[in-house]
């Protein structure tokens, strides 16, 4: 197979009027955290030499190194194309790394990829090697004997079919590739594992399953385990019937862990139905679930959040509802516990019929010919109903019996699987993906999780968090009104939190004792809406609907989602993942929520009315929530103008606060999710919509305008990159700038869409989930999901009108400045001293030489520099700072005037009126510089 060229995903930039060759890095965005929260870890690599330096594969942060046990780590990624990662595998001899793309764990959000990454440099540099097509890739093996010898093992595309799945291999560092096994287009291998004392000797495990936006179904025939005995050259299915092992539609997502090449074993989501006189055995504990729906509403409000959820999770409904969503049907009213059970029942029957049998552990001691379960009882609490996302078991390398195995908990065995033990204590976030054991001490562990890297050096009985990286995967971000604003963001399984724009990342809070952002929040963190007229009224919750009003001056929260009037016969509201809120910008008493309808309350959520018919195409059979509205927006130009979006396609438009409905979307590409609609704060008619395909492994970018109100509408996707689009936002002050956030990164248009440029300075091409304005502050916020949070400062371009853009040449002004006693002093010797610095910034037509000089009041020339200007927005920096030269003329001019130096040894400027002159070629334009004496108290 011929190998691929990796920036296929990165389109060049097409000729406009703006924005060809346009350069805005000068405006740098700055990450503001937080770090103590994490993104989700997919895989490490460790120096068995020296395990405390080892690289970190987070699923949508990028590549991340330590060399000093995790008390600091680098990102070793941020020049690559993707931050997508599946897998790593490292040759620490010549330090060379490989980064399968994509991530495995086929969540709702599992990015794919764009292949292998290859870097020799320690990841200053990288190389695609190929596999482009495969989009997930689960595991690199290496031959350490010779690198160009390499077995790959792809998963495929999360949801459709495809061809390049399976095991590929090479042996020309990644020149050509053979596919050594292929099952079918949709089975893919989501493990490899090959043994120690004979590489040769190769295992893989081969997962089918079936993604879509309302349905996944993490099993098939297809899934089996594969043996090879030449190197991965030829396959032959091991977990044949009469194996031992299970072989039918019920194998789901399968580990190996292999000890050497006779012994290992396989971890397994079975999704086979209990046997009926098995389920005698757990007949009382499931008696005892089911009895929680006998008791009276009153007690069952009562009842532990913990036990709620996990019947749900029994019964595969966590992709639906929550325990506080099945009290709040209760408590408002709405259904009796008895009635619940069967609302439930209906959205599940299989399940509800028989338990699954969940998850297993395997062992083979003779090369994977015949296999025994280690246990004779089930392994319940591990995997609940989604064992599609773990399936991770590790071997000591010197002892076959001890063996570490992840699911929600983090379980260990000492007796190869008899027994087994919980050793996720305090300190260890939940949801386990992968676990290395130190060779040489087997107490010592380091395991990956969703919340980021733990250490352990007594087998889990106290761990390390290695949480100082800013990694936070956000699907939603908003500010408040407050003079110094605060930022909220909802992030996943990390709740929802808020912290101070200003933050800044240091270690200082270790010793303070409070860490700048604070949880309000648990749960997966949705959106959030913000009184403005009081900060502390904050309306916020998790998954599928479950939001609360806060009154933080208060510390009370009240559950406030809208529920079907009582002794209604239509079936529940079905809520989205990520479940629409906002605060009508008319009226802060009033809030809009969406289900399948719209739901406006005009007392802070207190009472709810429906506003609508069902605003999407209807319930579809499935295992996830869908039929859902995604997105809302309120024109601020008009009360009761309204917009909703579904995640089946639609895109509805009411004129009359909801009376009447239209849909307006029949124009565009249909059954896509309808990421975001937004109506223009500078025109009534105007309305901004972006699609996103990524649910249908479509990666166009779908972005729409119209000044009908959806009427008609044009295609501004221009020269945006292949990239689904996720959030587009208009800006507060200039009409023709906009904002849009890939999966790949931010771009900014100054045309209204005609054009756009690449705005990820310093951010690299991470996914942009949510982005909103600070207009006071004129800051942009940028909701990252694998990055955390972002802040720029958006005045400059705000002022890149069509007007200045006509220009050749644009100084912007800069601030005045009082001369101060502390200009070149420091308050400590050991501390640096204090040096004063003016902004220049101008815009430039042209990339070509400028030359810029500062005059005081009298002509005398203090600073000159030429420097090559950008196409764009161009900084120049001046420290105030006069050379010997300048003081020289100054005093021969002006013997009156006194220069002091400061305690760095430097001479500043004196206060007087001082201009700026920027000239390019024969134009030239100006501005003021003031620096005022400082007032003596």
């Amino acid at each position: 197979m011929k190998k691929a060229i990796y920036w296929v995903f990165f389109l060049a930039f097409v000729p406009s009027s703006f924005g060809q060759n346009m350069d805005l890095n000068a405006l740098n965005l700055k990450n503001i955290g937080p770090t103590i929260m994490s993104g989700r870890i997919v895989d490490i690599a460790v120096n068995p030499n020296n395990p405390t330096e080892f690289y970190a594969a987070y699923a949508s942060g990028g590549l991340w190194y330590t060399n000093n046990n995790g008390t600091s780590f680098e990102p070793v990624m941020d020049t690559a194309p993707t931050l997508n990662c599946g897998s790593v595998t490292v040759d620490w001899n010549t330090e060379t790394i490989w980064v399968g793309t994509g991530e495995v764990n086929s969540s709702r959000s599992s990015y794919s990829g764009i292949g292998v990454l290859k870097s020799t440099d320690k990841g200053n540099t990288w190389k695609n090697i190929g596999l482009n097509d495969s989009h997930h890739i689960s595991r690199i093996w290496v031959n350490p004997l010779n690198n160009d010898e390499i077995i790959v093992g792809a998963l495929g595309h999360l949801y459709t079919p495809n061809e390049e799945r399976g095991v590929f291999k090479t042996v020309d560092g990644g020149k050509t590739w053979t596919k050594t096994l292929f099952i079918n287009p949709d089975t893919g291998i989501i493990d490899i594992s090959v043994a120690s004392d004979n590489t040769q000797i190769m295992y893989a495990a081969a997962w089918e399953r079936e993604r879509k936006a309302w349905n996944f179904k993490g099993n098939g025939k297809g899934s089996g385990i594969y043996k090879s005995e030449d190197g991965g050259t030829t396959w032959h299915l091991i977990s044949r019937d009469g194996s031992g092992f299970p072989n039918n539609d019920g194998v789901g997502r399968i580990g190996l862990g292999v000890f050497n090449h006779n012994i290992l074993y396989a971890i397994l989501d079975n999704q086979n139905n209990r046997p009926v006189v098995e389920e005698a055995i757990t007949k009382s504990k499931k008696t005892a679930q089911s009895d929680m729906f006998s008791a009276p509403g009153s007690i069952f409000i009562k009842k532990p959040n913990k036990e709620i959820n996990s019947y749900l999770k029994k019964h595969g409904l966590t992709e639906k509802y929550r325990a506080e969503t099945l009290k709040n049907w209760v408590k408002k009213g709405q259904l009796q516990p008895t009635e619940v059970k069967t609302v439930l029942q209906d959205a599940n029957k299989a399940l509800f019929e028989t338990e699954v049998i969940g998850c297993e552990i395997y062992k083979s001691i003779d090369g994977g010919k015949t296999w025994q379960r280690t246990h004779e009882n089930y392994i319940d609490d591990l995997y609940y109903s989604y064992g599609y996302y773990f399936g991770n078991i590790s071997v000591d390398p010197k002892d076959e019996n001890r063996i570490y195995f992840g699911g929600v908990p983090l379980l260990f065995s000492n007796d190869g699987g008899k027994t087994m033990k919980n050793i996720s204590t305090e300190n260890v976030h939940a949801d386990h993906h992968v676990t290395w054991i130190n060779p040489n001490n087997p107490n010592h562990i380091i395991n990956g999780n969703d919340g980021g890297i733990n250490i352990s050096y007594d087998n889990g009985a106290h761990w390390k968090k290695c949480n100082n990286e800013a990694l936070g995967q956000f699907y939603a971000v908003n500010i408040d009104h407050n003079e110094s604003y605060n930022v909220y963001g909802g992030l996943q399984d990390n709740g929802v939190w808020v912290a101070n724009n200003n933050y800044k990342k240091s270690d200082a809070w270790e010793q303070e004792g409070k860490y700048p952002y604070e949880s309000i929040m648990g749960g997966d963190g949705m959106q959030v809406q913000i009184d403005k007229r009081d900060a502390n009224i904050v309306y916020t919750g998790f998954q599928f609907g479950n939001y609360f009003r806060l009154d933080r001056s208060k510390n009370t929260q009240e559950f406030i989602s809208p529920t079907l009037p009582k002794g209604t016969k239509e079936k529940p509201l079905r809520f989205n993942w990520q479940t629409p809120i906002l605060l009508s910008p008319h009226n802060q008493d009033i809030l809009y929520m969406g289900s399948q309808f719209l739901h406006r309350s005009m007392d802070q959520g207190t009472t709810w009315e429906k506003i609508s018919t069902d605003l999407t195409h209807g319930s579809v059979e499935g295992n996830v929530a869908f039929g859902t509205l995604t997105t809302i927006s309120e024109s601020p130009l008009q009360f009761g103008l309204l917009y909703t979006g579904s995640d089946d396609g639609i895109i509805h438009l009411s004129k009359d606060g909801g009376i009447s409905w239209n849909i307006i979307s029949s124009q565009l590409p249909q059954n896509l999710w309808v990421s975001r609609v937004k109506a223009s704060q500078f025109k009534k008619e105007r309305v901004y919509a972006t699609l996103n395909g990524y649910r249908n492994d479509d990666f166009k970018p779908y972005v729409y305008l119209s000044e009908d109100n959806g009427a008609n509408w044009q295609d501004i996707s221009s020269n945006l990159p292949q990239s689904p689009v996720n959030v587009i936002l208009e800006d507060t002050e200039n009409e023709n700038l906009l904002f849009v956030g890939t999966d790949n990164g931010l771009f900014v248009s100054l045309d209204k869409g005609k054009s756009w440029i690449d705005f990820s300075s310093q951010m690299p091409p991470v996914a942009v989930h949510d982005l909103v304005i600070q207009p006071k502050a004129k800051d942009l916020i940028v909701g990252t999901h694998g990055r955390s949070l972002y802040k720029v400062n958006i005045d400059k371009i705000q002022r890149l009108t069509s007007e200045v853009l006509s220009k050749s040449l644009y100084i912007y002004e800069v601030p005045s400045i009082k001369k101060s006693d502390r200009w070149g002093s420091s308050w400590s010797t050991w501390a640096k001293p204090f040096e004063p610095k003016a902004e220049i910034w101008f815009y430039s037509n042209t990339s070509e030489e400028v030359e810029i000089t500062i005059e005081n009041e009298f002509g005398l020339t203090v600073f000159s520099k030429k420097i090559a200007a950008k196409k764009g927005l161009n900084l120049v920096e001046y420290n105030y700072i006069l050379s010997d030269d300048v003081i020289s003329k100054w005093k021969k001019k002006y013997k009156k005037a006194i220069f002091e130096k400061g305690d760095n040894d430097k001479q500043y400027v004196l206060p007087s009126k001082y201009s700026i002159h920027i000239k390019k070629g024969n134009e030239a334009v100006f501005t003021h510089l003031e620096v005022t004496e400082s007032k003596k108290v």
